[in-house]
């Protein structure tokens, strides 16, 4: 059952907040009574975002910082603690995509995604967790993918970024729930924001294009907050129909689909066309 006050009054960092998920979240939560602080390594792509929210008052807050460096990592969610006493929720929701056959990914393309997508939710946990034993409660809620439980075709490099945050965020969600720390994994799979325009680089590359069934995103944020506040594990957002493909590709049900859908992505890159 959805908590109303889940998020009232609650301390919240949210990463990748200028844009896309992050924002949306950010904003749902400022709906919902909580205190947030949006970060984002562009200090004025970050003050816009912000500036849009200021009907919120003092509950609104920047917090500068690349995501992909430990220190300011670790220097941004400590001096957050300091300053508001404590930290509720931290969404480590930070991330590029990456839809290329493999054999034209460069190790550079490797180090970025693998930096952004992975790294800096490691560096986010690793600053987070001894904050929250020492409150004996927190949440933690990691952004994974869709393609972080599924493996699509020509998504080698996203896919091992995602299913290594998922891993990552499970493990540690029975690790310690007996201290009262809480972690979810967010699995969104088409929503529409900036990510499907964006190379692996975080650059954008105009002859991308939203999915026609994509979710807006505001409809994506407030299903992500609600399952937060039933401490769900896993969240599929739209729960369906992805939560029975993900159910079907575990029983080996898809595989003639993934087949396919491999196929259709390899003439469409040979010919210059788009992927979906």
């Amino acid at each position: 059952m959805v908590d109303a006050n889940y998020y009232k009054d609650k301390i919240c960092i949210v990463t990748g907040a200028n844009s896309g998920i992050g924002y949306a979240v950010s904003e749902e939560l400022l709906k919902r009574g909580a205190v947030v602080y949006m970060a984002g390594r562009n200090p004025g792509k970050l003050t816009d975002a912000a500036g849009k929210l200021s009907g919120y008052g003092d509950r609104v807050h920047t917090l500068v910082m690349d995501v992909t460096n430990q220190e300011q990592v670790q220097k941004g969610i400590e001096d957050t603690a300091s300053k508001a006493g404590r930290i509720d929720l931290l969404f480590n929701n930070a991330g590029v995509g990456g839809t290329l056959p493999y054999e034209q990914a460069t190790l550079e393309d490797w180090k970025n995604i693998i930096d952004t997508n992975l790294w800096s939710v490691i560096f986010g946990v690793h600053a987070a967790v001894p904050i929250m034993l020492r409150q004996k409660a927190g949440h933690i809620v990691n952004t994974s993918s869709i393609a972080g439980i599924v493996p699509f075709p020509f998504q080698a490099l996203y896919s091992l970024t995602k299913y290594g945050v998922t891993g990552y965020t499970e493990c540690l969600k029975y690790e310690y729930l007996d201290k009262g720390l809480h972690f979810s994994t967010i699995c969104p799979a088409n929503i529409a924001t900036p990510i499907f325009n964006k190379g692996i680089d975080g650059t954008s590359h105009g002859d991308l294009r939203i999915p026609e069934d994509a979710w807006p995103v505001e409809k994506a944020a407030a299903l992500i907050l609600d399952r937060v506040s039933e401490q769900k594990g896993i969240i599929i957002v739209p729960e369906e129909p992805y939560t029975d493909l993900w159910k079907g590709y575990i029983n080996g049900e898809q595989e003639d689909m993934l087949i396919q859908l491999a196929h259709d992505r390899r003439k469409s890159f040979e010919t210059g066309g788009s992927y979906f």
